[in-house]
Order: structure tokens, then sequence, then C-alpha cells
């Protein structure tokens, strides 16, 4: 089935996801090898990851949103599910959610990262 239209104010991919992080060395440290790649921006104040054209940023500011469960999850495109979730564990995250196939061929799964995040993963379907 051929994906929808969308009009100027519909939703066409992950932008920007920023997680509030309580230590930053070690959360640059874990995002950089996670996505295999260097910050593009590396301040004190914010740490961003260009992926691919999406933001993946780093804010120590936690006055505001506090780390952990309780917000939005935003799922990443993947390859491998099932990869991505052991390879994250492996560097600190913990599976939140297994993979699950959850129909159309999409396979799901959420891990948190070392500070509580949930990062979601998706892979499938027809991208």
């Amino acid at each position: 089935m051929p994906r929808a239209k969308t009009g100027p104010g519909g939703l066409r991919g992950i932008r920007s996801v920023i997680y509030p992080v309580l230590d930053l060395d070690r959360a640059k440290d874990f995002y950089a090898t996670a996505v295999d790649r260097n910050p593009y921006f590396d301040q004190p104040f914010y740490v961003g990851f260009d992926i691919d054209g999406q933001e993946l940023g780093l804010d120590p500011d936690t006055s505001e949103r506090k780390p952990g469960p309780g917000g939005a999850v935003a799922y990443w495109r993947v390859d491998d599910v099932a990869e991505t979730c052991r390879r994250l564990s492996e560097i600190g995250g913990r599976v939140v959610s297994a993979p699950k196939d959850v129909g159309g061929g999409l396979t799901m799964a959420i891990v948190a990262d070392p500070f509580g995040n949930d990062v979601g993963l998706i892979a499938g379907g027809d991208e």
C-alpha cells in the first residue's frame, strides 16, 4: 500500500530527539558508541549528533525535564531491532520492551539508556 501524502502539518520522521541527562560526558560516550559517530556540536550546555539529517541532542539542564521514563518515546529507524537491542545492552542500555512483531512487517522494541530515557527502535514495514 503506498504511503499517504502528508500535508504541511504532517509528521515526516524524527527530526530531533533531545534527552535530558545528568552526566553529559557519560551520555556523550554512550550515544557516540550507539550511533557510531562523534557529535557535530559539543559544548557543556548541549551535545548534538547529526544522524542522517536528524538531530539527537543531549541536554544537561534538568531543571525543567528530568531524565527517565514518563515522556514520549521517539522511535528510531534501525536495520535490525534485535541486533540493536543487543548492542545497546552491551554499552549500558536496558531492554524495556523486547523486540516483537507488531504486524505489517514491523518489529519494535524499547531500550532505556543508562539514564532511564526510553529509546524506541523500529524496523520493517514499507519504508
